[in-house]
């Protein structure tokens, strides 16, 4: 999974970005520090590996991993080439879903590239330049199949996709808030229009407003609002207090500092069970003597596809798949003991994982 951040110059975007992948991006108090885009890679914690690293004494424990993309700030005019746009746009159509930091707190130190903090301004400012570079795209294409709809009538149907995808975007809303039926959805995706994205708000806040989760906080609410419109997520987080964090070495140390804020988990955290859930993703897992290792999936996925994502050779030679529910492993502790009461299921090709499945892949090529 990768998630591309964004945001305005000066929104916490790149100390975020350090904190949570601890990748050392460049971060200071002007726009365009961030020239590149920087890559870090995080860990997702799951303590159920640990649980299955005990039971099967496994020398070593993988975990899933999120990719995060930090993107150069955006202004306004970057779907004309304004700032770093071009750079940007091309950047931010790679990404599985976009996480955009968004200003809610005030701070006279840390100026703000339009002169005055407002979020929904903030918001509109980046999905109004997604939205004219999605329009550009969108032009080429009707033009294009326009031209082949006269050797190819079939191609009436993409093109009225085409069009209402474009006067939806020129009212000034998002793909994203569209309804579609799957086929359509599937084209629509296929076009890698940027404004088409899952996309995660980001209300960085001050440290006040962090333990009451930004309830207090006009701008906050806003942006919850807003993000209802368009079926979005909405985390808040003190980038500052995540850069505190990211400084401690031990889990002790950090769920100390946690609760001495009044916090159950980290912003981190947060984001990664937001994007898990609004990318419709589950993990099931693998266990042995050599590793213990979870495996990032869509929900319904069906087992062999699952299979795959370990080695091809399991998709294409699929017999089944030996399932335990993890729970119900370690109420009993080892496999021997499941089998027994009859918890350990043969699946076919057609079963669906389920979230914290225990799997051990049975194929032949």
């Amino acid at each position: 999974m990768k998630l591309g951040i964004v945001g305005l110059p000066n929104v916490g975007k790149s100390t975020l970005f350090n904190a949570i992948t601890q990748a050392g991006a460049e971060s200071a108090n002007y726009p365009f520090c961030t020239i590149d885009s920087n890559v870090g890679v995080v860990s997702v914690p799951d303590k159920r590996l640990d649980k299955l690293q005990e039971l099967y004494n496994s020398k070593k424990i993988i975990q899933t991993a999120i990719e995060f993309v930090d993107i150069a700030g955006l202004v306004k005019g970057a779907s004309k080439g304004e700032g770093l746009g071009n750079k940007f746009l091309s950047n931010i159509r790679e990404v599985d879903a976009i996480v955009h930091v968004v200003r809610c707190f005030e701070d006279p130190n840390v100026v703000h590239v339009d002169g005055k903090i407002d979020s929904l301004r903030d918001i509109e400012t980046i999905n109004l330049e997604l939205i004219f570079s999605d329009i550009e795209i969108l032009d080429r294409r009707i033009a294009k199949t326009t031209k082949g709809l006269k050797a190819d009538k079939k191609l009436q149907s993409e093109l009225e996709i085409l069009k209402n995808v474009k006067e939806v975007l020129e009212s000034g809303k998002s793909i994203r808030t569209m309804e579609m039926s799957e086929d359509d959805w599937n084209f629509v995706n296929s076009l890698d229009l940027i404004s088409s994205k899952p996309v995660i708000y980001m209300a960085n806040v001050s440290e006040d407003d962090l333990a009451n989760d930004g309830s207090d906080n006009e701008m906050v609410e806003a942006v919850r609002e807003f993000a209802a419109t368009e079926n979005s997520e909405v985390v808040v987080i003190c980038a500052q207090i995540e850069a505190e964090i990211s400084e401690l070495e031990t889990d002790e140390e950090k769920i100390e500092f946690l609760e001495t804020l009044g916090l159950k988990e980290s912003g981190l955290d947060k984001l990664i069970k937001s994007s898990y859930h609004l990318l419709g993703l589950i993990s099931y897992l693998t266990a042995g003597p050599q590793e213990v290792r979870a495996w990032t999936i869509k929900n319904g996925t069906k087992a062999p596809q699952a299979g795959g994502k370990i080695h091809s050779d399991i998709e294409r030679g699929f017999i089944k798949a030996e399932t335990i529910a993890f729970d119900d492993l370690v109420d009993h502790g080892t496999m021997s003991a499941a089998k027994e009461k009859g918890l350990v299921r043969l699946e076919g090709k057609e079963y669906i994982v389920k979230d914290g499945d225990v799997i051990l892949f049975k194929f032949n090529v």
